[in-house]
């Protein structure tokens, strides 16, 4: 949600901010703005809409000149998306300019007392009174004036700050929401993500939270909440720019379906080594797993799904109790937790909110924490005691694909390491199970030279109202992530229903036409789904069935049938997912919908 960039240097700054701006819109925005630093002023230029509005107004950045500035992307959350709610704000002086991610949640109690104080507002949002809190606590100082905001604001922020009275510098502070700082040839630049700095540096520092940098042209420091000064860490971005580029597909969402077999070959092959699955450096070992009672799994969204998954197959192959929650119940639900339980906490960006306050409630609890995530470095891998990553590069469309899928092999990954340091599985059945996941990249390509058989089935139904999944089991943990799939990118209603539950109140929403999706891949509750096909064929639903492809399915039961390679059944969500990947897709193109930017989502969700 949101975006930030800043950049200080020889160049002109404006068309700098507005080009990294372009590479964050996938976040989700609905306003645009920039400040630059010029003829010893601050100067604002901001839009409601598209950026493609900002550019205009700006005649591409070329209208303000200046070498130091801040940019941002809004998300409306106080104050309906306009011009004046745009950031950066600036304080009543015009001496500071602000940009934020996230949110000030006493903003409403610091509003009143600077109201108090003879300050004027103009906006609705949280933001504009860190502008008048700056100006409020500022003595000459800016880092102290710095300290005395962070120390009175409560909420998560990512702040780049401008100051009149600092010409060759600007500050940047973070907490609870991503920050980075990339580092250049006589030029520095701080981003929400790193994608909107790749073309310019890919050496970077990752900011910790309360951490404050101040950037120059020739240099970067960073300082503590005491002013001291702080030595980074410098990470090397070591994937190509073209791998968050379109790279000559229509939208990136495509691309990131088509990357995964080599995204899922990328995240398995480093953890497979002489036969043996070895999960980087993470410290659980043999008497640790033995020790565990119980797994929480906590995630949000398309990764609550992984876990859903996830508890099948970790309970299936270790025989330890598996619970899983939606983050932003969890903190909230007063966890029974101890530290004898292990929490996986599952989060593509390793910055979203819910899923990061969660970790610090079970951490605070004396559990251990296991995160799966993709960014390096980001504040859910920094709180973990272990960390495993994906490898699935970057990720821009908002609907996830090649994240989920990578997140999943890494949950396969956890279930057989445990399982064999439990005893729970023969020589032969862990050597059989490795084969068959480094057989996966390779089925999930096969299934993708079929997209066309895909393509058509969308263009059957994607006038449908309401589109509806079944599944049990593993299949209905799948069911969940199509169905929000189809409904998060072609607006369609969507749901997603054990099978076994149709006749407990809503196979009564089956009409004539409706189609539903029905997944019976695995074999021991094959026939009890068939069965489920059959009762909503009777009821005269259109039925799409996905399966195996050494299993039949009677046309009494189906209308349209979908197959998938064999596999290990506990692998098949893998494969499964996959078409019902691509049917979302199609049906959104068939829409006309902005499939990378859906309406009223964001990817990266850093507030509650």
């Amino acid at each position: 949600m949101c975006g930030i960039v800043g950049y200080i240097g020889e160049q002109q700054a404006a068309p700098i901010l507005l080009d990294g701006l372009s590479k964050l819109e996938y976040r989700g925005y609905d306003s645009a703005g920039i400040a630059i630093f010029n003829n010893n002023q601050i100067e604002i230029a901001k839009a409601k809409g598209r950026l493609s509005v900002l550019a205009e107004k700006t005649d591409n950045g070329n209208a303000i000149k200046g070498t130091m500035g801040i940019g941002h992307t809004r998300w409306a959350t106080h104050g309906e998306p306009s011009d004046v709610n745009s950031h950066p704000h600036i304080s009543m002086s015009g001496r500071f300019a602000v940009v934020h991610n996230g949110i000030i949640e006493n903003y409403a109690s610091l509003k009143k007392k600077l109201t108090e104080r003879g300050f004027e507002f103009i906006s609705e949002t949280d933001t504009e009174v860190i502008a008048h809190l700056f100006e409020y606590y500022y003595k000459g100082d800016i880092m102290d004036a710095m300290i005395r905001v962070i120390n009175r604001v409560e909420g998560s922020y990512a702040l780049g700050v401008l100051c009149s009275d600092y010409p060759d510098q600007f500050i940047a502070v973070r907490k609870a929401s991503p920050l980075i700082v990339g580092l250049g040839e006589k030029e520095n630049f701080i981003a929400s993500d790193v994608t909107a700095i790749l073309k310019h540096t890919r050496d970077i520092y990752y900011l910790d939270d309360n951490e404050m940098v101040v950037l120059k042209k020739d240099g970067v420091k960073v300082y503590n909440k005491d002013k001291e000064e702080i030595t980074k860490e410098k990470f090397t971005v070591d994937w190509d720019v073209s791998a968050a580029e379109k790279g000559g597909y229509e939208h990136f969402m495509m691309k990131e379906i088509e990357e995964q077999p080599k995204a899922i070959r990328d995240t398995i092959s480093p953890r497979i080594k002489d036969g043996k699955i070895v999960l980087d450096d993470i410290s659980l070992t043999a008497e640790d797993i033995k020790n565990i009672n119980k797994i929480y799994i906590v995630a949000c969204g398309s990764a609550y799904h992984v876990g859903v998954v996830g508890k099948y197959v970790i309970e299936k192959m270790c025989r330890i109790p598996v619970e899983v929650q939606v983050a932003s119940e969890f903190r909230y639900c007063n966890p029974i937790i101890n530290k004898n339980n292990l929490v996986i906490v599952i989060s593509q960006s390793g910055e979203t909110a819910d899923t990061l306050e969660a970790l610090k409630e079970a951490k605070k609890r004396g559990a251990r924490i296991l995160s799966i995530v993709n960014v390096v470095g980001s504040s859910i891998a920094n709180a973990s005691d272990d960390v495993i990553y994906t490898w699935a590069g970057p990720e821009i469309a908002v609907a996830t694909t090649k994240a989920y899928s990578t997140q999943l092999v890494v949950i396969y990954l956890i279930a057989a390491y445990m399982a064999e340091k439990l005893g729970m599985l023969t020589s032969s059945e862990y050597t059989d199970f490795i084969s068959e996941i480094e057989a996966l990249p390779d089925k999930v390509a096969k299934i993708l030279e079929s997209k066309e058989e895909l393509q058509y089935l969308a263009s059957k139904f994607f006038n449908c109202h309401s589109i509806f999944f079944i599944g049990r089991n593993l299949d209905y943990a799948v069911s969940l992530e199509g169905s929000l799939k189809l409904k998060e990118i072609s607006y369609i209603h969507s749901e997603a229903y054990a099978a076994g539950e149709l006749k407990h109140g809503t196979i009564s929403l089956i009409e004539d036409g409706t189609l539903v999706v029905a997944l019976a891949t695995g074999k021991e509750l094959f026939d009890k789904t068939v069965s489920n096909m059959e009762e909503v064929k009777a009821r005269h639903a259109v039925v799409m069935g996905v399966t195996t492809e050494n299993r039949e399915i009677s046309e009494k039961a189906v209308d349209y049938i979908i197959e998938i390679p064999e596999a290990h059944e506990i692998l098949l969500p893998s494969l499964s997912v996959v078409p019902l990947q691509l049917f979302s897709y199609y049906v959104a193109s068939l829409k006309g919908c902005d499939i990378d930017k859906p309406r009223n989502l964001a990817k990266s969700v850093t507030v509650e």
